[in-house]
């Protein structure tokens, strides 16, 4: 009976071991305006908030649903207008 108490309890620390939830790392902020395209997509790819898109892109001005802006061209990518799902991520959006 005893040999079997060992095993036992290996076989649950895993199985428990398993069911933390890892909080992901937040990404390096990026300075400056998006010049790199593919890092960018990947990032929004990831559903972020709109908390952690401007902690990871603190330069871009991140506009959402209903905010008020100018109306002036930028060819920089340095405004950013999100589109949000229902929990209130990123999911989507372009630059103007």
């Amino acid at each position: 009976m005893q040999r079997f108490i060992a095993p036992a309890v290996f076989a649950i620390a895993v199985v428990l071991g398993g069911c933390q939830a890892s909080t992901p790392a937040m990404p390096t902020p990026v300075h400056g305006y998006v010049t790199d395209m593919k890092a960018f997509d990947a990032f929004i790819a990831t559903r972020p908030t709109p908390d952690q898109f401007r902690a990871t892109y603190p330069d871009v001005q991140l506009m959402l649903p209903g905010t008020v802006s100018t109306m002036e061209y930028r060819s920089n990518n340095s405004r950013y207008y999100a589109e949000l799902d229902k929990d209130g991520r990123i999911t989507g959006g372009h630059f103007s």
